[in-house]
């Protein structure tokens, strides 16, 4: 799979993020790499911009990127 469309603006594969995880470089093999679309991220980023993902959500944090976007269809 090709790389995320986000990977250049993306601040946790920026390194840009406080209190990077110790598995960052993993994570971003996994997710910004290769599996973008399971990124929480990705998925927030898609729905409602770049701009708009939460500077302290990681790629693994699915079950809170889902909330953030149910909490959109509920508006």
């Amino acid at each position: 799979m090709a790389n995320c469309e986000f990977l250049t603006k993306c601040p946790f594969f920026n390194n840009k993020l406080k209190n990077m995880p110790t598995a960052a470089d993993t994570m971003k093999n996994i997710y910004c790499r290769w599996n973008f679309i399971k990124c929480a991220r990705y998925k927030v980023a898609i729905v409602l911009g770049s701009e708009e993902v939460p500077s302290n959500l990681f790629p693994r944090d699915t079950v809170r990127a889902e909330k953030i976007l149910a909490q959109l269809s509920q508006k």
